[in-house]
């Protein structure tokens, strides 16, 4: 047996239980403990499992995520709102401006612990050394 493989290194970590987890914002080790201390700070380690979360690299990634999803899913809706029942512009724009901006709010962690995850997962920014 390999070196890396007895560190822990070799062992598989399953991307979809681990992004699972980080889209509840638990922890994608043990997927018990918070990951966010806060809105979205991430936590330096685990406080059940003492798994490292400080090699997390997600940088602006959720946002553009958040960004991505809120437009192509509040267009569609906005122009299919404007079509069939014709409301007053300030009105349209009063409720899509409160639906993107909860929306937004809503996704922003929950992108980040999955993106968080994801790195977890696949062992980037020093997710996968071997602890010691």
């Amino acid at each position: 047996m390999s070196e890396n493989t007895q560190a822990g290194v070799g062992e598989d970590r399953p991307l979809y239980p681990s992004l699972w987890k980080g889209w509840r914002r638990k922890c994608p080790n043990c997927g018990s403990g918070p990951l966010l201390k806060g809105y979205l700070k991430v936590r330096d380690t685990c406080p059940v499992c003492h798994e490292e979360l400080h090699h997390q690299r997600a940088d602006d990634g959720p946002a553009y995520l958040t960004i991505l999803i809120v437009g192509h899913l509040m267009a569609p809706i906005l122009l299919l709102a404007f079509e069939i029942w014709r409301p007053d512009p300030l009105v349209l724009f009063t409720i899509f401006t409160i639906g993107c901006v909860a929306f937004s709010l809503y996704l922003l962690p929950r992108l980040k612990g999955a993106m968080v995850a994801l790195q977890w997962s696949k062992r980037m920014h020093g997710f996968g050394r071997a602890k010691g």
